[in-house]
């Protein structure tokens, strides 16, 4: 079996040194190239195709961001994204990198890990993401689908979308084809973790007409409310709020997109809409099935427009999805549902 071959790009020499003592260390990896510059990781990308680059945002010459997106419009390759996370404009460049094709994120080793655990992070981090299958970007736009309503307006109460990996840029995409101000509250889970999950509402409502926020205890749902689950906890909706629970993880995920689905199939019953986006696991398939169980309306998106088709897929096997569809053509069928097209 042929090794990982790995671009390390990071200007500080002492990080990409040590970066590169650890990927070197495993039998499975191979690094193939250094740069200090986002111009220099332009150019290796390009002449050596990596498998892997693992990319910091803050680089001189040619930022991270801009990396990222030159890189992905011209020889597409998986980005595990490695940034320090006490900036924060540094981690809206983040999410603006994972919009661009960057796969997944992980924070630079700080000096509180216990020995040898950042290092086992990253290891994990490098062979995940350089699984995934990327395609090139931006992407030549078709004119958006319109959706044959197949659902009658005005049924719907809320609406929960469900994310993992790529979910960044699926969420972002989603939130821009919804009306705004849209007359339903939307809740959101993703699995990102702290410290970059923090910063991730105030990124999509930068990024989107939407007013979005992280979600509050015992806050009350209202229209044009969207509300992302914060990092390291479980969002549910009870009756007509929002509760926060720190219990345990479920699918090794907190917030866990289940938790948040079954509990809305309870709340909302019939009048819920459920969307499961692209990521790795099987987390939201059963709460899927749990809201079309309760009479709700479940969406999957569809394999050719995930980042990873997983849990769409684990949904679609449990008979979860309703219907299957691309991603630019989720937004519209929830504005259908709301009565908004």
């Amino acid at each position: 079996m042929s090794r990982l071959r790995a671009l390390v790009v990071e200007d500080s020499a002492t990080v990409r040194r040590r970066m590169v003592e650890i990927l070197a260390g495993d039998a499975d990896i191979e690094v193939i190239g250094e740069a200090e510059d986002g111009k220099d990781a332009i150019a290796l990308a390009q002449r050596l195709r990596p498998d892997i680059v693992t990319l910091d945002m803050m680089l001189p010459v040619m930022t991270g961001l801009a990396a990222t997106e030159y890189i992905m419009a011209h020889c597409p390759v998986p980005i595990l994204i490695v940034s320090a996370s006490t900036n924060r404009g540094e981690l809206h460049r983040t999410y603006d990198a994972l919009a661009a094709g960057a796969v997944d994120v992980l924070e630079k080793p700080t000096r509180n890990e216990p020995p040898g655990h950042w290092e086992a992070r990253f290891l994990a981090a490098v062979k995940r993401t350089a699984r995934i299958k990327v395609i090139t970007h931006p992407r030549g736009r078709l004119p958006t689908p319109r959706v044959a309503a197949a659902y009658a307006p005005g049924k719907i109460a809320a609406v929960v979308v469900g994310a993992s990996t790529g979910g960044p840029a699926a969420l972002l995409e989603l939130l821009r084809a919804l009306p705004a101000p849209f007359p339903l509250p939307v809740l959101l889970a993703i699995h990102i973790g702290e410290p970059f999950g923090t910063a991730f509402a105030e990124w999509l409502d930068g990024q989107s007409a939407h007013r979005v926020a992280l979600a509050r205890d015992g806050e009350a749902l209202s229209a044009a409310c969207v509300r992302v689950a914060p990092p390291n906890r479980h969002m549910l909706a009870e009756g007509a709020r929002l509760r926060l629970d720190d219990g345990p993880e479920r699918n090794s995920c907190r917030p866990s997109i289940d938790v948040l689905f079954e509990s809305v199939a309870r709340s909302f019953g019939g009048a819920a809409a459920a969307c499961l986006l692209t990521g790795m696991g099987r987390d939201g398939a059963a709460g899927l099935r749990a809201v079309r169980d309760a009479g709700g309306i479940t969406i999957a998106q569809d394999e050719a427009s995930c980042v990873v088709y997983g849990m769409p897929r684990e949904a679609v096997r449990l008979g979860a999805a309703q219907r299957v569809l691309p991603l630019a053509a989720i937004g519209p069928a929830i504005a259908d549902m709301a009565g908004m097209r």
